[in-house]
């Protein structure tokens, strides 16, 4: 392959080397004594350090292909696409990408941009909800670590979405993350030396934000923290809080984040869908960890707003469809619609009992706290008989009871949290319990032996209530939920409490599966009961394959509450949500429809469909004064706006009208004018937010980054790294030369392979990358889906990158050791095609760079070393050559023979280009080598060009002559009266 010659100078990087039998590139992290290498062709997984005082290192060349290694154009595309696969070191501004297993849409890639234009990379992502901020906030974190900027990595999350994350980083960033949780914190410990710190700068980690804010361990997370990290749900950290409310973690949150950002060496990602809850404090607090200036800066005024646009981004799905419409793959429409039910009478009656209950304990109540106290204890319980006979019955036997607070505002803000869903809470983890407080808690507020009673006949007459025949909005659910089953949706059913969601799983459960039913149902419930993993378990249960190996149930349902509305992604498994609870904050509602209508959501249509009782006063308030009117001011406006801060005294108000009056809405009753004048004026001050809002948008730092910028620096990455397609013909292609007989899945464009027929190096090398468990034949299937336990048609997937390998390592082989049908790739062709006039040559050459590339300190260039392949081709002979553009030699890969060639003709016209290299051929490629540099070091400038100091030091720089992998020579195809050899 490579031909050892004489040192003449030290070995510069990139250069190639002899030694311990193989060729090697020589790393940047080299010195005189110490050669860091990588096999030629090999991964990073391969380096190597070799001492040149102990071990015998020569330099090398790279020989040129045998002209009797002859093969036909499909022989030269699988040689291509194999090297292509097996670069981990492109040449372009991206150093991440051809390392990490997902082809980021372009739209993804503008928060990368922004971020590659900052000294310290502080970032809020804030883009809608399903379009991709786990991907965008990785990119940013594999493009850190590539280039050097960022060594370890740190993301600070819920636990619920801890496995999650760490599953993401991996599978597509090939990034290793420990968790640290309550659950793991004890084998974490075990496992490092006494006396040192559970963290490394240098590690990558997947935090919980409540567990390591704890004091006890948050001063040694501050010491040994790495310098990048991100945040997750973003928005929990800032929440309003006071003294005694659960909100009060959020203090502590803030104060562990305020301390991170205090760092101004630390990167620092904050993701959020929800950056604003209507409330301007908590945004504000939330801007100023990126840049203290923001804390007070006005954001109206023109110097505001260029300010916040250097470390903003938000994009909703409309700026997307807009700008980057061809590669924004969104479900294609989300239909909603709303369903209505009547209560049945019982029902009825009841609800009518229990409010003329809690219009008589508010009325009763005297001082300000107990009548707080008691105004959302009856709010909870009227909330929790909307919702299902099974919560009415919880909160009924706990009288629906609030903790004991110290003032009025604690009462009102503790009621908040537990009976609403405000927009600033924290996140559902636990908010989905019926509320209550045990009947003794208060010995002052217990009720009578009398009130007891009527407690207890009001359950016993809401136990009753349960099942379709007397629950009609359960009847509702199973005729919506029959329908969208029928017509092949799986649905998500969402409900506010953990009763709530239970009761209607076993409902279904039931009803979906009667006897003698043709096609059963899978029903899972998921809830807060459950743990993070104990969550991730159920999900995979109802959504995988079975322990005997048999395949999901096509036909499922997922009951969940809202610990599944933020930041789980599901879209892969369900395409339609069922509200069975009305959210009593658009924004919820918001965030469990986002759970199937996101990026990589295949269902063409998705279904939000939302029940609501059609004669329930609660139901009516909610879905007129904010759900109705939420959705127009979206529709109007084309942005989804928090509800303002006025929404709570305008619902209060409302609420208090059902409470208090009778007959009537609120709203509707003449002669409560404050209520409707309230609700006037919630609308009023969300449509002037929204107004604002829609008006501000230029000032975000995305509308600095065209989309034809965008698309230049996406065509330069694919050109050099190759096309999801691409992969998956070379890997069909290059399996069915190696005897692995592809056949369809018919799931997707996969295909199954029969790996006991490769050749044994491959046979144990994908073994080894699938392991021992994997079911044989292996499922090959389309990214980014692919389930877990297949192999996914990535360019870094291991039993793929293991297909290239063995690909390009037989193609260059010159040792004649490998059989023939084991070298689908050669180095050399010859054919007679109609896709040519007159004869013309493809040369497929490797180029090396050392990349100096700026460092963020102002030290010293950082040198990285980076591979490019390219195809070039000339028409006439090797002596006199007619150079081609680019894509008509990309052309000459998709040329097929149309007569064969005699061999011996074949060698002989190999030789005499192969004559022509060293004299006539070289120089062009190395003027090729010097201007596909400066086109790289053009590019890299792009993407750095907001910032100065990004670019000094900035070198492209070219390494040795480009290796000649393989000649192909075209000949056009003879006419009747011509012979073969002509």
């Amino acid at each position: 392959m490579t031909t050892a010659v004489q040192p003449t100078q030290p070995y510069a990087v990139g250069s190639l080397v002899h030694a311990r039998g193989r060729e090697w590139v020589v790393l940047p992290d080299s010195t005189p004594d110490l050669l860091v290498l990588r096999p030629l062709g090999g991964t990073d997984d391969d380096i190597a350090g070799v001492l040149p005082a102990l071990e015998t290192v020569v330099p090398a060349t790279f020989a040129p292909p045998t002209p009797s290694d002859l093969g036909d154009q499909q022989a030269a595309g699988l040689l291509r696409t194999a090297l292509r696969i097996g670069f981990r070191a492109g040449a372009g501004p991206f150093r991440s990408l051809a390392s990490i297993a997902v082809d980021p849409r372009p739209y993804q890639l503008v928060p990368l941009l922004m971020a590659l234009r900052q000294e310290t990379v502080r970032l809020l992502i804030a883009d809608d909800v399903g379009i991709g901020k786990t991907v965008e906030a990785g990119l940013i974190a594999a493009e850190l670590r590539a280039q050097g900027d960022a060594e370890g990595l740190v993301v600070l999350c819920s636990p619920a979405l801890a496995e999650q994350w760490r599953a993401e980083l991996h599978g597509k960033f090939g990034i290793d993350a420990r968790l640290v949780l309550p659950s793991t914190i004890g084998r974490l410990r075990r496992e490092i030396p006494y006396g040192h710190s559970l963290f490394d700068r240098k590690g990558a980690y997947v935090v919980s934000t409540d567990f390591i804010k704890s004091p006890r361990h948050r001063e040694e997370f501050l010491r040994d923290c790495p310098g990048l990290v991100i945040v997750d749900e973003a928005h929990t950290c800032v929440a309003d809080s006071g003294p005694g409310t659960p909100a009060r973690k959020s203090q502590q949150r803030y104060a562990l984040l305020r301390s991170l950002a205090d760092d101004p060496e630390r990167h620092l990602i904050l993701v959020t869908a929800t950056p604003h809850s209507g409330k301007e404090e908590p945004f504000r607090r939330l801007i100023g960890l990126l840049d203290p200036r923001l804390a007070t800066a006005d954001l109206d005024s023109e110097a505001g707003r260029r300010l916040l646009a250097q470390f903003f981004v938000q994009r909703r799905r409309a700026d997307i469809r807009d700008d980057f419409s061809e590669d924004a793959h969104f479900p294609s429409s989300r239909f909603t619609a709303e369903v209505p039910y009547t209560l049945h009478r019982d029902y009825r009656r009841l609800l009518d009992e229990v409010l003329s209950y809690a219009r008589e304990t508010v009325r009763a109540a005297d001082g300000a706290l107990r009548q707080r106290q008691r105004w959302w204890s009856t709010l909870a319980l009227l909330r929790t008989l909307s919702s299902s006979p099974a919560a009415a019955v919880q909160s009924l036997h706990t009288r629906a009871g609030v903790q004991e607070a110290d003032t009025p505002d604690e009462a009102d803000r503790t009621g908040k949290q537990t009976v609403s869903d405000p927009a600033d809470s924290e996140t559902a983890e636990s908010a989905d319990a019926v509320p209550g407080a045990d009947l003794s808690a208060d010995p002052t507020d217990s009720p009578d032996d009398e009130e007891k009673a009527r407690l207890v006949a009001m359950a016993e007459a809401a136990k009753k209530l349960a099942g379709p025949t007397r629950d009609a909005k359960l009847k509702k659910l199973i005729a919506t939920v029959s329908d969208l089953l029928d017509e092949g949706y799986r649905p998500i059913v969402f409900c506010r409490y953990i009763a709530t969601a239970d009761y209607v799983a076993t409902q279904l459960r039931k009803a979906l599966n009667k006897r003698g039913t043709e096609h059963p149902v899978a029903v899972a419930s998921v809830t807060g009961e459950l743990s993070p993993d104990q969550r991730v378990h159920r999900i995979a249960e109802l959504t995988g394959a079975d322990e005997e190996g048999n395949p999901p149930a096509e036909r499922r349902v997922l009951v969940a509450t809202d610990c599944l509305s933020e930041g789980v992604n599901l879209q892969e498994s369900f395409d339609a949500v069922v509200h069975y609870d009305l959210a009593w904050n658009p924004t919820r509602h918001e965030q469990r429809e986002g759970r199937v209508d996101r990026f990589g959501q295949r269902t063409d249509t998705v279904k939000a469909l939302t029940l609501y009782g059609a004669d329930n006063p609660i139901d009516e308030i909610v879905l007129k004064v904010l759900l109705r009117k939420h959705e127009r001011i979206r529709r109007v406006t084309g942005i989804s706006v928090p509800v303002p801060q006025e929404s709570e005294s305008a619902m209060q108000a409302l609420f208090e009208g059902v409470i208090l009056h009778e007959k009537k809405p609120a709203y509707e009753q003449e002669e409560l004018f404050p209520q409707e004048a309230a609700a006037e004026q919630l609308e009023i001050a969300w449509q002037s937010s929204a107004e604002r809002e829609k008006a501000s948008r230029s000032r975000y730092a995305q509308h600095t980054i065209k989309k034809d910028e965008v698309a230049a620096e996406v065509a330069e990455i694919r050109a050099s790294l190759g096309t999801g397609e691409e992969v998956k013909d070379f890997t069909r292609r290059a399996l069915a030369a190696l005897r692995g007989m592809p056949a369809p899945t018919g799931q997707g464009g996969g295909f199954t392979v029969h790996t006991d027929a490769l050749p044994a190096g491959l046979r144990d090398t994908v073994s080894a990358a699938l392991g021992p468990r994997h079911p044989r034949p292996v499922v090959f299937h389309d990214a980014p889906s692919a389930p877990r336990g297949e192999a996914a048609l990535t360019r870094t997937d291991p039993v793929v990158a293991a297909v290239a390998r063995f690909v390009l390592d037989a193609a260059l082989d010159d040792g004649g050791k490998i059989p023939a049908w084991q070298r689908p790739a050669r180095r050399c062709g010859v054919i007679r095609t109609k896709a040519v006039e007159r004869r013309t040559t493809l040369l497929l050459v490797r180029h090396r760079f050392q990349l100096s590339l700026p460092t963020r300190t102002g030290s010293e260039p950082r040198r990285q070393l980076a591979e490019d392949a390219r195809v070039v081709a000339f028409r006439g002979t090797a002596d006199a050559p007619e150079w081609l553009p680019e894509d008509e030699a990309l052309a000459l890969l998709e040329a097929r023979a149309a007569q064969n060639t005699d061999p011996k003709f074949a060698t002989e016209r190999i030789t005499e280009i192969l004559a022509a290299l060293p004299g006539v051929l070289m120089p062009e490629l190395r003027r090729r080598s010097e201007e596909l540099g400066r086109t790289l070091e053009a590019s890299h400038r792009r993407v750095r060009t907001a910032s100065r100091a990004r670019l000094q030091g900035l070198k492209v720089i070219p390494q040795g002559d480009p290796d000649v992998l393989g000649v192909y020579h075209y000949l056009p195809a003879p006419s009747i009266h011509q012979g073969v050899g002509a």
